[in-house]
């Protein structure tokens, strides 16, 4: 099939031409030809593995060209951040990528022969990671192109370098497809310090120095992710002779013991790239990039590398000591990020804490490891690519117009930006309210829980999806609530509309077809996981659901027309004084004038980062190195 190397190479080409052509609309166009072009790619991808029968394939088994090709490729990655560690006087984080990478080297020059093996495995997961790369990734680049622009055109102290953005963006989508294509953990290694050290240039765009603290603080973090899974891969082919991820996973499923501690390894590295404590501080430090990068690095690839990477090894760590620790990391980070998002009122924060908080209850379905909660993880994993992309892009558009992403600053939005707000409404409904997938796999993550009698999970779950309503709920009701404000000028351009509405789009398709896809492609993918098909929920209640999409949409319309009669009829609130005219001022009983201000309270001190976080990372770096030092134990 030579479209999978034209996915991971065609990116790789554009990355090339984004930096050398400096015309902006030239480059732009040639930006909207590749964002086409991977998405047919991806098209032409699933049709040739359709035309298989949707059977697991195995390819490329002969690669001696392309190992040496892999090999010098991440040699430079290696040179590539000594260079820059040793530039901005960060001379340990050089060590992260040194040590692992000559490590691995020394696997692949000087190592015992391994078994031939397929470096190329595509099945449903496979697929379905490269249709959200394929297909939301692009949708960002085409958002990035108008976004970018307005960027900018208001940010004049920082240079004008979308070329090397753009570069940045497509390489970054062909190391991702990369890394769910390969079964060889040697190209897995490569493609996920390649992610690792696009997502570093991504959040040190600005070459200010808070993005440049940031971009450090991802990049060894992720780096020593990297490092924990190049031991992990170096331990595996010593010990049984391969590097195939595959049948890693087919050997700990079987004798979870002879494979416990490479299986630990590569688990805990999927956690720092999953951004769960200890590790979360990386994704919050990234709101500094420009949004098409907090769009990308939060909800189409970079943090989803990780939790495919544990949707992988599920099957090996059911019933473990490591999936009891990779559950009880995701529940708790899960409960946690949830609370502390309830203190933000930045808009792209809220959704950070909330991605990290999301990606914990992923996580904890991958650490239990049963098919119920696969099937739960897969559809969260879904829902979240779209909503969350959705929801920074509208936040970036919002924020261009308004010059803010406050969520105070967006009272009234509906009226004031009623495009922009009721994508807004689709994206924040598809994280919380029922019938969007995302409440539905939580409910099916719960009962699966139950069904495990895993009552610490089932604790996270219950007061972590409580506290989640409790923050979505503010924002929604700030954005629903009746003002007098004028409107705002709509200044978000045609491609990020396009985009903004495809994403909006797909969220209530996927809704609506939420019972066929667990048919015909969830439950097909957990046959080839686990042998069986679990549907946590019956496909009754999905159904019955379902049916409530459309009066969820009500919400919004009708209170738009409420709010159009009322202003026709300008009915003022009375506010117990004269009124001045105004639906947010009047004359007090001293004769002074007044502002009335309607406010989210955000228990700051008592729920927020400065308050929780280092607690959080506290507790979970203490349950990671007990546990990783009871599963090394156990296994020597």
């Amino acid at each position: 099939m030579p479209v999978i190397p034209f996915l991971i190479i065609f990116p790789l080409v554009m990355a090339g031409l984004m930096f050398c052509v400096r015309v902006n609309k030239v480059r732009n166009a040639i930006a909207y030809v590749g964002a086409v072009v991977i998405m047919i790619a991806v098209g032409v991808l699933i049709v040739g593995w359709a035309a298989g029968g949707y059977r697991p394939i195995e390819l490329y088994v002969h690669t001696e060209i392309a190992d040496k090709v892999i090999l010098c490729a991440e040699l430079l990655l290696m040179v590539q951040v000594t260079f820059l560690s040793f530039k901005y006087k960060k001379y340990w984080v050089s060590i992260l990528s040194i040590v692992p990478t000559l490590a691995i080297a020394w696997l692949e020059l000087f190592g015992p022969e391994m078994q031939e093996i397929s470096h190329i495995y595509i099945d449903h997961l496979s697929i379905l990671m490269c249709i959200i790369i394929g297909v939301i990734g692009s949708l960002i680049v085409v958002y990035a192109v108008g976004y970018m622009h307005g960027y900018q055109h208001y940010h004049t102290n920082i240079g004008d370098r979308r070329y090397y953005f753009f570069m940045v963006l497509f390489a970054f989508l062909g190391a991702m497809f990369g890394f769910v294509l390969s079964d060889s953990l040697l190209w897995i290694d490569l493609f996920w310090e390649a992610t690792s050290v696009c997502s570093f240039l991504l959040i040190g765009y600005t070459r200010e120095p808070e993005a440049i603290k940031n971009s450090f603080r991802a990049l060894w973090m992720n780096l020593l992710g990297g490092t924990a899974l190049a031991i992990g891969i170096i331990y595996f082919a010593l010990t049984h002779g391969t590097v195939s991820l595959h049948d890693m996973v087919a050997l700990g499923a079987a004798r979870p013991g002879e494979v416990m501690i490479p299986v630990a390894l590569i688990a805990f590295a999927a956690l720092t790239k999953a951004a769960q404590l200890p590790f979360s501080t990386w994704l919050l430090g990234a709101m500094v990039a420009p949004t098409p990068s907090s769009a990308l690095l939060h909800s189409a690839t970079m943090v989803k590398a990780g939790i495919y990477i544990l949707f992988r090894l599920a099957p090996a760590m059911s019933g473990t000591t490591t999936g009891i620790m990779i559950s009880f990391i995701g529940g708790f980070t899960f409960l946690a990020a949830s609370i502390m998002a309830i203190a933000q009122s930045d808009g792209k924060k809220v959704l950070a804490m909330s991605t990290i908080s999301n990606l914990g209850l992923m996580v904890a379905c991958a650490g239990v490891g049963r098919p119920e909660t696969i099937w739960a993880g897969v559809f969260l994993m879904i829902f979240h690519a779209i909503s969350k992309s959705l929801l920074f892009q509208d936040v970036g558009a919002t924020e261009n117009s308004i010059h803010s992403r406050d969520i105070e600053n967006m009272h009234g939005l509906l009226y004031r930006l009623p495009r922009l707000a009721i994508f807004m409404f689709i994206g924040i409904a598809g994280m919380f309210l029922a019938p969007f997938g995302m409440l539905i796999s939580k409910w099916a993550a719960l009962k699966a829980s139950v069904d495990e009698n895993n009552i610490l999970l089932v604790f996270f779950i219950v007061f972590g999806s409580a506290t989640t309503s409790f923050y979505w709920t503010k924002w929604l009701g700030k954005i629903i609530a009746s003002t007098n404000e004028a409107p705002a000028k709509d200044i978000t351009k045609r491609n990020e509309m396009i985009s903004i509405t495809i994403h909006g789009v797909l969220m209530i398709a996927l809704c609506v077809l939420f019972p066929i896809l667990s048919k015909v492609y969830v439950g097909p993918l957990l046959r080839e996981m686990f042998a069986i098909s679990e549907q946590t929920l019956p496909t009754g209640t999905l159904d019955l659901l379902i049916v409530l999409v459309v009066f969820v949409f009500a919400v919004p319309f009708f209170a738009y027309l409420y709010s159009k009669k009322i202003r026709a009829n300008k009915k003022l609130s009375y506010m117990s004084g004269i009124n001045t005219g105004k639906n947010h001022a009047f004359t007090g009983s001293m004769g002074q004038n007044e502002k009335l201000v309607l406010s989210n309270y955000y228990f700051k001190n008592i729920c927020g980062i400065r308050k929780l976080m280092l607690p959080s990372q506290l507790i979970t770096a203490a349950v990671i190195t007990v546990m990783m030092i009871f599963i090394v134990g156990g296994a020597l």
